[in-house]
């Protein structure tokens, strides 16, 4: 028998042994089934790669139970940070939601079906200069074009969309008002 394969055969022989205790140890200790299937596979990868640390096979089990250990430890870890971090990103959802013209107008969905008969880079001037706030130059820049060509579909997009909506300069807080207040700042 090559040492390879006696290599194998003993990794095998410990999994075979092991598993179910394992399995039982993880289930004990996260809260879905998936999570202690992950916490085992992981303890047997690390037990795969570190085999040479592994002890004799009547006191593998141990050692394993310290490897799920750490695995849990670690799991566990990853978890609160998801946790942490989905946490910030609803906060940042629920601000973004807030900030966005669209969400604050009852108009909501006219302007989005008049946006979506722009041609795609009027769209974009728009969408980039109002919803994202950036600067014609700064438009001209994500679209790889000249500031005076932003300008110039600015205009022409915005002319277009009232035209779309049928807006005659309504009253103020309508969404055209809103893009209004952001051509005076463009001037800039």
């Amino acid at each position: 028998m090559s040492p390879g394969t006696e290599h194998e055969d003993r990794f095998r022989r410990v999994y075979a042994v092991n598993f179910e205790p394992l399995l039982a140890y993880a289930m004990r200790r996260v809260g879905q089934p998936d999570d202690a299937a992950d916490v085992v596979a992981e303890t047997f990868l690390v037990a795969w790669r570190r085999s040479r640390d592994m002890p004799p096979e009547s006191e593998a089990r141990l050692w394993l139970y310290g490897v799920a250990r750490r695995v849990l430890a670690n799991h566990h870890r990853g978890g609160m940070r998801r946790e942490r971090l989905g946490e910030r990103l609803r906060q940042r959802l629920r601000v973004a939601v807030a900030v966005d013209p669209g969400s604050e107008v009852p108009e909501r969905l006219t302007v989005q079906a008049a946006l979506a008969r722009l041609g795609e880079l009027d769209r974009e001037v728009l969408m980039l200069t109002f919803w994202e706030g950036l600067e014609p130059r700064e438009a001209a820049a994500v679209l790889d074009v000249k500031a005076a060509a932003v300008r110039t579909r600015l205009s022409r997009a915005r002319a277009r969309l009232r035209e779309l909506i049928g807006d005659d300069l309504g009253p103020p807080g309508h969404v055209l008002d809103v893009m209004a207040v952001r051509t005076a700042e463009e001037g800039r």
